[in-house]
């Protein structure tokens, strides 16, 4: 099977050939139909991120596709069943052997690619705003980077559970995205966040994949009693809480790791993936897919991340025009 492998930390990945893993009793093999992108692919590759694998390696997060084998202690998998896979690696590839504790089933009426799109960013919103903060219906909730691969998720998951959603994105085209997805107020990444935040009345919860500068204005601008969630460092500064502010204004910082918590908690990654998937399939959530590109290119579907040129997901195809 091709595979995007990584020799070398720091250096882009090579299509090549590898062997199908055994399969382990407790495992299914899937022929992977979609992948989608994640920042945390980039941190793998450099190898800076929390669960990057031993060399050599091949990322790919979350994935979808049809099973065609599983192990001797399988009941709850059939093969040719199509599953959404929380892999946590070997989704850029175009078969993969998974734990089968790490899929669910996909709905009739949801394709791969939206599913495979749906499990890390949708479940980290999900788990973050309800499990941990506990938004609730007419609290303020600020989304920064609101047109990324998890921001675009916090704007859509906000509104379902009834929050008055500010979008705050880098120029009027990530801005129209954020709005199409629900947000009430558009911040542009050139303004003066803490001010404006401010204007409309403060905020009581802050969901913040950026860092550096942008966390620093959103926590000034976060009400007394508010809850902050630091989801992520995309502008490559992990900042410092001043644990005061804290104090003074009774705020609460709640850290989480979407990999960290389903390992913690397995039943309720499932439950959550379970319910997204019934989610997309009543049509209460539309994963916004920017992009969607066969195996041969994922460098260049890394790249848009890293540029940040795309919005929503990246999607890669491994059973798109690989054997020409």
């Amino acid at each position: 099977m091709l595979s995007f492998r990584i020799v070398n930390h720091g250096q882009s990945g090579n299509l090549i050939e590898t062997p199908i893993p055994p399969l382990g009793p407790d495992q299914i093999a899937v022929e992977i139909h979609a992948c989608a992108l994640n920042f945390a692919d980039l941190l793998m590759i450099k190898g800076n991120y929390q669960d990057t694998p031993p060399l050599p390696f091949t990322p790919g997060l979350e994935c979808a596709g049809r099973v065609t084998a599983i192990g001797a202690q399988i009941s709850e998998f059939e093969i040719g069943d199509r599953v959404a896979v929380f892999s946590g690696q070997d989704g850029l590839a175009e078969m993969g052997v998974f734990d089968a504790s790490r899929a669910v089933h996909i709905p009739e009426n949801v394709s791969y690619d939206a599913a495979a799109a749906s499990l890390i960013a949708y479940g980290t919103s999900l788990l973050a705003l309800e499990h941990l903060a506990k938004v609730q219906p007419g609290e303020r909730l600020l989304v920064t980077g609101a047109a990324g691969g998890v921001g675009l998720t916090a704007v859509e998951i906000g509104k379902l559970l009834g929050a008055e959603v500010i979008a705050q994105a880098r120029g009027p085209e990530k801005l129209r995205v954020a709005q199409a997805a629900g947000a009430d107020h558009l911040i542009d990444a050139t303004e003066d966040l803490r001010q404006r935040v401010k204007d409309l009345g403060g905020a009581d919860v802050v969901y913040d994949a950026v860092g550096g500068d942008i966390w620093q204005a959103a926590f000034r601008a976060t009400n007394p009693g508010g809850r902050l969630l630091p989801i992520g460092f995309a502008g490559g500064e992990v900042p410092q809480i001043p644990a005061n502010h804290l104090l003074v204004k009774n705020l609460t910082v709640f850290g989480f790791y979407l990999g960290g918590l389903v390992k913690l908690r397995p039943e309720l990654g499932r439950q959550t993936f379970e319910r997204l998937m019934q989610w997309l399939a009543e049509g209460r959530i539309t994963p916004h897919i920017s992009h969607r590109l066969p195996l041969c290119e994922t460098a260049q579907g890394l790249e848009l991340i890293r540029s940040r040129a795309a919005t929503g997901k990246v999607i890669m195809q491994p059973q798109a025009g690989l054997r020409r």
